[in-house]
C-alpha cells in the first residue's frame, strides 16, 4: 500500500487508487495493526493481549473476509481479490481456535 503500488496494480490488474491518499491511509492502518500485535507477542497471557487478538483476529479478519466475498459478488471485484478473503478468513479461524483452546488468564 505504501510501497510497491505499481506492482500491486499490475499483479491484480486494477486501476491505481485515486486519489492516492486512500492507499496511503490504508497502508498506515495496516502498519498500526501490525504494531499492535507487539502487545500479545510481548505479553501473551495478558488480558489486553487477548482482547487485541479477539478484535484483530475473529472480528476484523472475519469481517474483512466477508467484505471481500460480498464485494466480489455485489460489485464484481476481480477474482484475485478472493485470495485476500481466503487469507483473512484463515487468520480469523486460526486466531479464534487459538483463543478458545487456550486458558484464559485469571484477573491479575
Amino acid at each position: 500500500m505504501l510501497m510497491g503500488r505499481p506492482l500491486l496494480v499490475q499483479v491484480f490488474n486494477v486501476p491505481p487508487p485515486d486519489p492516492p491518499i486512500h492507499a496511503d491511509l490504508n497502508g498506515l492502518f495496516l502498519l498500526s495493526v501490525a504494531a499492535g500485535y507487539l502487545i500479545p507477542y510481548r505479553e501473551p497471557r495478558s488480558a489486553g493481549g487477548r482482547a487485541y487478538l479477539w478484535i484483530m483476529g475473529p472480528l476484523l479478519k472475519g469481517a474483512g473476509a466477508a467484505a471481500f466475498v460480498i464485494d466480489h459478488y455485489v460489485r464484481h471485484s476481480p477474482s484475485s481479490f478472493l485470495l485476500f478473503a481466503v487469507s483473512d478468513g484463515a487468520l480469523a479461524v486460526i486466531t479464534l481456535w487459538a483463543l478458545v483452546t487456550t486458558i484464559r488468564p485469571k484477573n491479575q
